[in-house]
This record gives C-alpha cells, structure tokens and sequence, in this order.
C-alpha cells in the first residue's frame, strides 16, 4: 500500500484523504526509490515491450520485489518519457532540415495519453 512518512505540518485544513491522516497533521506519500537493479531490469523489460500486464507484471513485480502498483506506474511514466524523447527527437531532426514544426500537438497524440498521465501511486 502507501508508505506515509511523518507529519510535514501541524494543522490539517480539508477533509482527510489517501495523502492526510484523520488526526492533527498532514500526511505525504513516501516517493518510490528504485534500486539500480531494478531499474535495469525494467529498463530491460521496456526495451521488450513498452506494456506489461497480467501475469507478467505480477511475476516481474515478485522478482523485483515490488509491488504490481509500482511497476504499473513504473512503465506508465517509462512510456510518457519514452514518447516526450520522440517527439524532441523528431523535433531536432526537422529544425535540421528547416521545417518548422506546429506548436500544438496531433490530436491522435493526445487520445494516446490519456490512459498514461498517471504519474502517482495509487
């Protein structure tokens, strides 16, 4: 589940949720930090396949592990990252060239991120 750290204020303003306690302080998720193993082994996965789902998620989570959250997570930021460095990419390739590239994005692109902009645990 959530990894909560200590209270980071002494009031709480607003109903509690999954970031807040009930009781008289603010509570923050914890951020995941991966170990350099386990993100080589992602990394590798991701090079494979840029979707991981069903049981090979769970059976990659065992080995590493880590929980099916994380690597879902893992892999939805991998696939917004891994597209961002395409379009800088194509980006560079036509400034090369002179084509000046639209400011605003493919509307195919944006149906496309839809499912991905989750960028927390859950």
């Amino acid at each position: 589940g959530l990894e909560l750290s200590h209270c980071v204020g002494t009031n709480s303003l607003g109903p509690a949720g999954p970031w807040r306690s009930g009781g008289p302080c603010k509570m923050k998720r914890v951020r995941t930090v991966f170990k350099p193993e386990q993100l080589e082994r992602l990394e590798q996965e991701f090079l494979k396949q840029q979707y991981m789902v069903g049981t090979e998620r769970v059976d990659l989570a065992a080995t590493l592990h880590l929980t099916e959250t994380q690597v879902k997570v893992w892999f939805q930021n991998r696939r917004i990252k891994w597209r961002k460095q395409s379009m800088e990419q194509k980006a560079a390739k036509l400034s090369q060239f002179g084509v000046i590239q639209p400011a605003s994005t493919d509307s195919t692109d944006s149906k496309d991120h839809e499912e991905d902009t989750v960028d927390v645990e859950l």
